[in-house]
């Protein structure tokens, strides 16, 4: 019987877990899954040993992953998730009327499991007849397809295993070709002060591609080492600096619901601390 879940993602780092219930545990066709109950975070997904999502702290994620792009470029149609199996960044898309989603994944069986164990994740977002769901691999995707999305959402594992590719320049160079003009791709970048690595190399290959890059950051409970950065890449550098009054009335337009993000957090996780600006410059 497995009492902790010990997750040693980052050396000289771990995040134990006491594991109240195993749910589900089994290698998929690509990656080792299990799913937990725990106390504190409810339930818990974990892939090759390191969380994914928690039932408990994921609305923080995913409402910046979703609503940031969306509110700040104003007016999307079409929004591309790759990744995001468990479907909650799906979830707040849809919260946005006259938008159409295709979610890419490459694991049929974390969708799956998702949809059965997560219902408060997912929110029926699978059900939702606005959005298409692709099983597949989401570099072979966005290289093949002739769509264009107003924004791309690189809801990716960390750059190991599976994921790894979803961080390669070659993939960026992909993602910008399905990409409408002033888009806004963001990715999931890690917690810089353990991958301080993940973000300067994200930083540099979509330096080469856009106009305009750069991170905001979120502090999420179960991610270790402090706040997570997502990253941003646009060819239209005024979205990044919308007044938070713009701001405002795009989200009481929206009428969205949030437990997190508001337009001031929007505006103010743009403001990278010192040490995550040295990595970037490499000072």
């Amino acid at each position: 019987m497995i009492e902790v879940f010990d997750e040693g993602l980052h050396s000289g780092v771990n995040l134990a877990l006491k594991v109240n219930k195993v749910l589900y545990r089994n290698k998929t066709e690509h990656q080792d899954l299990m799913i937990f109950e725990n106390n504190r975070f409810g339930r818990v997904m974990a892939l090759d040993g390191a969380i994914q999502i928690t039932e408990n702290d994921e609305f923080i994620y995913h409402e910046m992953f979703a609503h940031v792009p969306i509110l700040a470029h104003g007016a999307v149609k079409r929004v591309l998730i790759i990744g995001g199996g468990d479907g909650a960044a799906a979830r707040q898309v849809l919260q946005h009327d006259g938008i159409d989603l295709t979610l890419v994944d490459l694991d049929r069986t974390v969708i799956d499991l998702s949809r059965e164990y997560f219902p408060t994740v997912h929110g029926g977002a699978f059900d939702d007849p606005r959005m298409t769901i692709v099983v597949a691999d989401g570099c072979m995707f966005v290289k093949e397809t002739d769509e264009t999305w107003d924004v791309i959402i690189i809801d990716s594992t960390d750059p190991e295993g599976p994921g790894e590719v979803l961080y390669t320049q070659e993939f960026y160079t992909d993602c910008k070709s399905c990409l409408t003009e002033g888009g806004i791709i963001t990715t999931q970048n890690g917690v810089p002060f353990v991958q301080a690595d993940e973000l300067k190399n994200s930083y540099d290959r979509l330096g080469t591609l856009f106009t305009d890059v750069s991170f905001f950051m979120a502090g999420i409970p179960s991610y270790v080492g402090g706040p997570l950065a997502f990253g941003w890449a646009t060819n239209n550098p005024a979205l990044r600096t919308i007044a938070v009054e713009t701001l405002a009335e795009r989200f009481e337009a929206a009428g969205i619901t949030t437990e997190y993000y508001t337009p001031e957090i929007h505006k103010a996780a743009f403001v990278l601390p010192v040490y995550v600006q040295k990595i970037l410059t490499g000072e």
